[in-house]
């Protein structure tokens, strides 16, 4: 008769894995009672694999057939592996590459980074089924289930949002997706190109799908305006219930930089870690040609609101650059011999649009916006025409209500009359640190509190793709860091 398992090992052996059961034991409880009880089903398959062995747990690994063996050994451990990633990735830490320009200088695109989900504790997943370690899409395929779905839930976490964090989130205008066309949104698409044309052309929009919370896209910006608060930029400056807060320390803006017809060195772009992308030559003396698009050149700096002077007396103004500088990339060139003037780009009421609210008719631009009274929970607002224009997305798509406005201008509110409405979740403004490169807040509203995944926390690999890799391409001063906030 086949002798127990645990029968062969010594007593020091016996002792040393009863104390590895206990402990992981322990943990599993622990665990249990942070997240959910649930999970209290693995705990006797934890008590028979350490000291009961029921369950012959070596069958595959000692079976008589070595093709068996192999095989089995190599299911179990690719089992145990996405088994443990996956808990880890749902609760703890996750893997996450920056995909644009907005958070430079503080983030770069090619920047790798683990987010901490217990900044402000992980959510409980809101759709379980799923094939595992794959966010929305697999093979071109999508990756989850939409039934069965929990309710929101997050789980306790060591702090909540601050003014200035860095945070990881569910993009909120990606509930509904173009998929040949997922930037700009869906609903910025619908206001340029008509509803009726978005979903009538396929060949252009592609397939239009709906996505849950936990399963939209992942952005990371900065978080500027906080629940209840009222939010304004005049002049690209933020101010936070009439009062100007501080900006980060590597917020750039756009500037229009005027050489006297000299080239911006390549050296210095890449000691400023400009990226070639960002980089727009507007106007070079030797080639530039009017044409009935373009225009002239004094009529371009007109309708920019730009007072730069010709460099000649030829009337001609050397060279016109576009670029995102920080305030101390700006001094920097501002010394160069051959820089003769930098002036901020501002946009201009008539040159702007696309900001939210994309369907009504505001005044407002990137760099003078709001003001804007950010919802919290608890809040009650009255339902005027602007009050529905402003948070119909937040009462619709983020709380579930349905909301309809009559021809009398009467409100419904799930087929009721409503003069009010009191919001059911916490909402804030993200911005970007590359102010005028960042699709944020501005072009697409608020982050509810249930799209909020986590803080990034560490920057382990950080790739140039405009560089070749044993060129500049990995950028080693980047890397095995942490991120600070500010």
């Amino acid at each position: 008769m086949k002798s127990h398992p645990i029968a062969g090992l010594t007593p020091g052996q016996r002792a040393w894995r009863h104390i590895k059961g206990g402990i992981l034991i322990l943990l599993l409880i622990a665990f249990a009672c942070w997240a959910s009880w649930w999970w209290l089903i693995l705990l006797p398959l934890l008590i028979d694999f350490y000291f009961t062995r029921w369950i012959n747990w070596r069958y595959l690994r000692e079976h008589p057939n070595p093709t068996v063996r192999l095989l089995g050994g190599l299911v179990e451990d690719i089992i145990f592996v996405v088994f443990t990633v996956s808990i880890i990735f749902t609760y703890f830490f996750q893997n996450f590459a920056i995909p644009s320009s907005s958070l430079e200088k503080t983030l770069l695109i090619g920047d790798y980074l683990f987010v901490n989900k217990l900044s402000y504790g992980p959510r409980v997943p809101m759709t379980p089924v799923a094939f595992p370690l794959a966010h929305n899409t697999i093979l071109g395929h999508k990756s989850y289930l939409d039934e069965p779905s929990l309710p929101y839930r997050r789980l306790k976490g060591f702090g909540k949002v601050e003014r200035n964090d860095l945070v990881v989130f569910n993009f909120p205008a990606g509930d509904t997706v173009a998929l040949n066309m997922p930037n700009p949104d869906y609903y910025t698409l619908c206001a340029t190109y008509g509803r009726d044309a978005v979903w009538s052309d396929r060949a252009q929009f592609g397939e239009i799908v709906y996505r849950p919370v936990d399963r939209r896209d992942h952005y990371v910006k900065r978080c500027i305006g906080l629940p209840g608060e009222r939010f304004e930029i005049r002049n690209k400056q933020v101010y936070i219930d009439g009062k100007a807060i501080a900006n980060p320390e590597k917020m750039q803006y756009n500037y229009f930089l005027q050489t006297d017809g000299r080239a911006l060195p390549q050296e210095i772009l890449d000691d400023l870690e400009i990226n070639d992308r960002d980089v727009q030559l507007i106007y070079d003396q030797r080639t530039y040609q009017p044409s009935s698009e373009t225009g002239t050149i004094d009529g371009y700096l007109r309708y920019a609101g730009l007072s730069f002077q010709p460099t000649d007396a030829e009337g001609h103004y050397g060279a016109i650059y576009y670029l995102p500088l920080t305030e101390e990339m700006k001094t920097r060139l501002k010394a160069e011999p051959y820089v003769r003037a930098i002036a901020v780009d501002i946009a201009q009421p008539q040159n702007s649009t696309g900001v939210y609210p994309v369907d009504f008719k505001t005044p407002w631009t990137k760099d003078n916006y709001g003001p804007l009274l950010i919802p919290r929970r608890g809040l009650k607002i009255v339902l005027n025409a602007t009050a529905v224009a402003l948070y119909h997305r937040c009462i619709r798509n983020y709380e579930g209500h349905r909301l309809e406005v009559q021809p009398d201008g009467t409100v419904l509110i799930d087929g009721k009359p409503s003069t009010t409405y009191t919001f059911q979740q916490d909402y804030y403004f993200m911005l970007g640190d590359n102010r005028d490169m960042s699709a944020d807040s501005r072009y697409w509203g608020f982050v509810p509190e249930d799209h909020i995944v986590g803080k990034p926390a560490f920057l382990w690999l950080s790739i140039n793709s405009e560089r070749p890799l044993t060129n500049g391409g990995i950028r080693w001063s980047r890397m095995m860091r942490l991120i600070h906030d500010k």
